[in-house]
């Protein structure tokens, strides 16, 4: 009878271990799956396609826009473009744009993300990366009418743009190439500081949109 009570016992003890083992190896694994699920997603009140903030595009080149951004342009027909044409596109950038663009390039430069070090610098503050302000070229050239394919830029950088700046970007046609192709001279200023930061040219292949 003991035998048998002692066999029981250790019956039961493997029992309730190998179930304590099985629904600890069920809780790794759901936390991992929520940990992998949770990279693959956006932070919570990250900005995308369903923000408040985002409106649809109003040309059919560009997909959405947000509420803060501005642009305007002299030609809305991909036909009749020609010297003299511009688009000026302006946007605020802001901490997060500066932080998203440090972790998508990999441009961590502390010069951009620490304001201590930034302090000892001979800026005296943060600034904006460099490659960031000069995109808001490629920004404009997206809302020219028809669909821009850049070939070439040359830029030259004036001055620093701080973090939270409103930075305009325009692009105007000075030349027609032939095949669907144009130079434009491309410069950005800071808005709020009155001043060119950027100055350059692009040339430029303009298709027509697909149906």
């Amino acid at each position: 009878m003991s035998q048998q009570n002692t066999g029981g016992s250790n019956f039961v003890a493997l029992t309730t271990a190998w179930s304590e083992m099985t629904q600890h190896l069920l809780q790794s694994a759901t936390a991992a799956n929520r940990a992998a699920v949770s990279a693959m997603l956006p932070p919570t009140g990250s900005s995308d396609r369903s923000d408040s903030n985002t409106v649809p595009a109003s040309i059919p080149s560009i997909d959405h826009s947000s509420l803060d951004w501005q642009f305007d342009r002299t030609v809305d027909d991909r036909d009749e473009i020609g010297v003299g044409d511009a688009v000026t596109f302006e946007k605020q950038l802001t901490e997060a744009d500066v932080r998203a663009f440090a972790h998508i390039s990999g441009d961590t430069n502390r010069l951009h993300l620490d304001e201590e070090f930034a302090a000892e610098t001979r800026f005296g503050e943060r600034i904006v990366h460099g490659t960031l302000v000069s995109g808001l070229i490629s920004s404009a050239l997206a809302r020219l009418p028809g669909l821009t394919i850049y070939l070439s830029q040359d830029l030259e950088f004036v001055g620093p743009v701080a973090i939270g700046d409103r930075v305009s970007a325009r692009v105007e046609v000075v030349e027609d190439l032939g095949n669907d192709q144009f130079r434009l001279e491309t410069i950005i200023r800071n808005e709020d500081e009155d001043t060119t930061v950027i100055d350059g040219e692009a040339v430029v292949l303009i298709d027509d949109l697909p149906e």
